[in-house]
């Protein structure tokens, strides 16, 4: 199986849109994700930079769990 690259400058807007679709589609049941009990807010919030071009997911994913962690020492 072949991995395609989900950078930035690898990606249509339109590849990208379709990569966070496939990766967080929920179909209206949050129980695997959570993002909104934790404060996240919408996937589609989130992750709006990357859909756009102005940030990796890597980038969007680490500020995230670093809000979480809130200075705490969690792995």
């Amino acid at each position: 199986m072949e991995h395609k690259s989900i950078l930035i400058k690898d990606t249509t807007k339109e590849e990208r849109e379709a990569i966070i679709r496939e990766s967080m589609d929920c179909q209206g049941g949050c129980e695997n994700c959570s993002s909104c009990w934790l404060g996240g807010g919408s996937p589609w919030d989130i992750y709006q930079d990357y859909i756009d071009g102005r940030r990796e997911i890597r980038q969007i994913n680490a500020e995230y769990i670093e809000r979480y962690r809130g200075g705490k020492n969690i792995r």
